[in-house]
């Protein structure tokens, strides 16, 4: 009870602010109201199945948070028609905004059409009233200034929880509704263009690993190309040996790059390698990150350095080489401690199929560094795309910036 008065107290707080602010600074013809005066009276903000029971081929369907990530296309659970029909008051339908309530609170997504059934607990439901827009209501709960509504009602310290009397409280300034369907059409054009761009990366990921399956392995090979492959051990075609340096040591401002045990490259202002060369941690993420560098670098003392490749193998080829194969050979001989680890060993020991004409394996590089760039074009696009779709949240939902409506062209 008495977390519940501290999120009531915090809410009461930001609310007079908000009033504050938003008096001198919305559109004079905008609103302002609570949520539960925006939503329908037959229709209340409710959560949904408490116990929604084993999956049933053939049921209602119920989505939970899960559902509601971005790109996230995990299976719908389906409870028996006995267990759902206990819960009709919070079924949904096309159009019906949902917002996470427990565990991680809000997140938000929209209801689409043809879709019919139910909610799990963690979840809320608003059903908006005529006057309102439901696109738009999706596009600002999904802003910075409703989410930090929403995390500052959440109790809880493990696990937060959103109340539905603490959530029909929430109050937000809004705009007409022929400027809430400007807005959502605006807005929803941009996640169109953000999911058309992910789906492509995905794609595009799925034909680089089948490319380096079939080229890394020599099952394809590339037209003019027909000498035998080799088989090597990667100690007896590079050098490999640890860093010497701590996470300490970084600046954010360094002017070299600095290889720790993750996917993230610090920086800092010393270097002690010039070289060609391939990065794997000795810890974290066993077998699933790797770097590739062609100049001066430094290196953590749980860092392995490989390098100082033999005539007969060309660096890169390597780093792909073990960006394909070698995760399962570094699972099956990791040390068992408190935390994973890799030895000396396990590298010197990885199995490796390479072409004995290096013309082969620079071509082969060549065509993997291809899709790769391919892949990197799109996601600095997608990451441009994201960067203007928050910018115009920051505009059209706060008012600063309004669009021109179809009715007043007309």
């Amino acid at each position: 009870m008495r977390a519940t008065t501290n999120s009531q107290n915090t809410l009461t707080t930001y609310s007079s602010r908000w009033k504050d602010r938003a008096a001198a600074s919305i559109p004079y013809d905008w609103h302002s109201g609570r949520l539960r005066e925006l939503v329908r009276r037959d229709s209340p903000i409710c959560y949904g199945i408490v116990q929604p029971g084993p999956n049933v081929v053939g049921g209602v369907p119920v989505l939970a948070i899960k559902n509601l990530n971005e790109g996230d296309s995990a299976a719908v659970h389906r409870s028996s028609k006995e267990v759902e029909a206990a819960y009709r008051r919070s079924r949904i339908r096309a159009g019906d905004v949902l917002v996470s309530v427990k565990g991680t609170t809000g997140r938000v997504g929209l209801v689409p059409d043809g879709f019919e059934g139910n909610i799990s607990r963690d979840l809320a439901r608003l059903r908006f009233t005529e006057e309102h827009e439901p696109a738009f209501w999706y596009q600002m709960l999904k802003s910075a200034s409703a989410q930090r509504s929403l995390l500052m009602a959440a109790v809880g310290t493990t696990r937060q929880e959103l109340s539905i009397g603490i959530l029909k409280e929430v109050e937000f300034a809004y705009p007409p509704k022929p400027d809430q369907r400007a807005i959502a059409t605006a807005l929803g054009d941009s996640d169109r263009l953000i999911d058309a761009l992910r789906k492509l990366i995905a794609k595009k990921q799925a034909i680089k690993q089948g490319m380096m399956q079939q080229l890394l392995s020599g099952e394809t090979r590339l037209p003019g190309f027909a000498r035998d492959w080799q088989v090597v051990l990667l100690g007896n075609i590079s050098q490999i040996k640890t860093g010497s340096r701590n996470n300490q040591d970084k600046k954010s401002s360094g002017q070299y790059p600095f290889f720790v045990r993750s996917a993230t490259v610090e920086r800092i202002d010393s270097y002690s390698y010039d070289c060609e060369a391939i990065l794997v941690p000795g810890e974290g993420g066993i077998g699933s990150i790797f770097h590739y560098i062609n100049g001066r670098f430094e290196v953590h003392q749980r860092v392995y350095k490989i390098s100082s490749f033999t005539s007969g193998a060309v660096g890169k080829f390597v780093y792909y080489y073990m960006r394909q194969f070698f995760g399962r050979h570094a699972m099956e001989n990791s040390v068992k401690a408190t935390v994973d680890s890799l030895r000396l060993p396990t590298f010197q020991s990885f199995s490796m199929s390479i072409p004995t004409d290096l013309a082969e394996q620079r071509a082969i590089i060549e065509a993997l560094d291809d899709v790769v760039s391919e892949i990197e074009v799109l996601e600095q696009r997608l990451r441009k795309a994201r960067a203007v779709k928050t910018g115009m949240m920051q505009e059209l939902l706060t008012g600063r910036t309004r669009l021109p409506l179809v009715e007043a062209v007309a």
